[in-house]
């Protein structure tokens, strides 16, 4: 965990500016209360929206990181707050935990690429009383992933969602084997999410390869808008059919009283639902509406 110490290197003049964006009342008051998780060595530093320490007395690089890199740590709230409203569902779906904490989220970064660029996040939310002293209990409710130097997703982020998937369940296996207490027991459902993982990511990016990786949906044809359209939901269908052998395992671990494993599973399983819920709300939604609504040419 060298969050930290990659991000010292940065210097935000050389990022990209932010652009100008409404935000609803959701994402402006989770800006406003947007918790922050870095990590420095061994450690995992909770960082408040004020920008102190909460977790622990903070090594004096952290404090001098907190310190020099305030205008760093504004516009990284900002860039994740913009990529959560325009290429994700997690607030939306979780909003009703969200408001519950007091619009209380913890963003917690994960280096990807060693050089301070791209991030992968993983996002709770908690109940804003108990952070310090329950700070297990947080919610899981959902995962992103940033690139500081590019805003713009190719395909709309779905390939970094969809390589994601299958690495989250070779991360599954390995929690298995330490956390189930017989993991034989359950091979046959292990062997079905491995065959629908693999189909749900073959067969994603196999369409995606057949797609624009950054469509201009204005200068589309209403005949390329439709298959477009077809194309996404297709991908959806996949993780559905993924989705639905995951949640009956969850319900087998849970009836098994597999509690040291299933809430990995769990976890899994957000991420399915955020994702089929991203694909039908803002890739399908905004494609069906500019299906249903395409003015065409008269010659």
């Amino acid at each position: 965990m060298n969050e930290i110490e990659e991000l010292m290197k940065v210097e935000v003049n050389n990022l990209p500016p932010l652009q100008p964006m409404l935000y609803d009342d959701l994402h402006q008051n989770v800006l406003k209360n947007l918790h922050l998780e870095l990590g420095s060595g061994p450690f995992l530093y909770l960082i408040s929206p004020s920008y102190s320490v909460l977790n622990t007395m903070p090594a004096e690089p952290v404090v001098d990181f907190l310190n020099r890199k305030e205008n760093l740590l504004n516009y990284l709230k900002e860039y994740i707050i913009q990529n959560l409203a325009l290429y994700t569902v997690i607030l939306e779906m979780s909003s009703y935990f969200i408001e519950q904490n007091n619009y209380l989220v913890l963003a917690r970064f994960r280096e990807k690429t060693g050089d301070g660029r791209k991030f992968e996040l993983k996002f709770y939310t908690h109940e804003p009383k108990e952070l310090l002293n329950n700070y297990k209990d947080k919610i899981y409710i959902g995962r992103d992933f940033i690139d500081l130097l590019n805003f713009k997703r190719k395909y709309w982020g779905i390939k970094d969602f969809i390589i994601s998937i299958k690495e989250q369940y070779d991360r599954l296996l390995d929690k298995a084997e330490a956390r189930i207490k017989n993991p034989l027991e359950y091979s046959s459902f292990f062997q079905e999410i491995k065959e629908s993982v693999n189909e749900a990511y073959n067969e994603s990016l196999l369409i995606l390869q057949s797609l624009p990786p950054y469509p201009e949906l204005d200068k589309l044809s209403g005949k390329e808008l439709i298959d477009i359209n077809s194309q996404y939901r297709e991908i959806t269908h996949f993780l559905v059919e993924l989705r639905d052998e995951v949640d009956e395992f969850e319900n087998l671990l849970r009836y098994k009283k597999e509690a040291d494993f299933v809430r990995y599973v769990t976890k899994f399983k957000k991420d399915l639902t955020n994702l089929i819920s991203y694909l039908n709300i803002k890739i399908n939604g905004v494609l069906g509406y500019r299906i249903s609504t395409y003015k065409f040419k008269h010659s």
